[in-house]
């Protein structure tokens, strides 16, 4: 299983912190798993058409979309974040 973290407005837009998932063998990396995330789910293939620029952490490391998600125990997803 792995934990997957909504951040922000995602997490709104999702109307839940965190769920616990079982990747199929088809999700490997980034891109794979936001993919299959929007498959999944309306609010987040929402969330994809409304902004792609969503920032992405496997096991709290920075992540592209060619990042390997296969064993990952934790995935945070959040929007760009600003400061000031």
């Amino acid at each position: 299983m792995t934990k997957i973290l909504y951040f922000s407005w995602i997490r709104e837009a999702m109307k839940c912190s965190e769920a616990q998932e079982t990747l199929p063998e088809s999700v490997k990396t980034v891109a794979d798993l936001l993919e299959w995330l929007g498959q999944k789910s309306v609010a987040f293939q929402d969330i994809l058409e409304s902004d792609g620029s969503i920032h992405v952490a496997v096991d709290q490391r920075h992540a592209q979309a060619a990042t390997s998600v296969i064993g990952a125990s934790e995935i945070a997803l959040f929007p760009p974040v600003t400061g000031g």
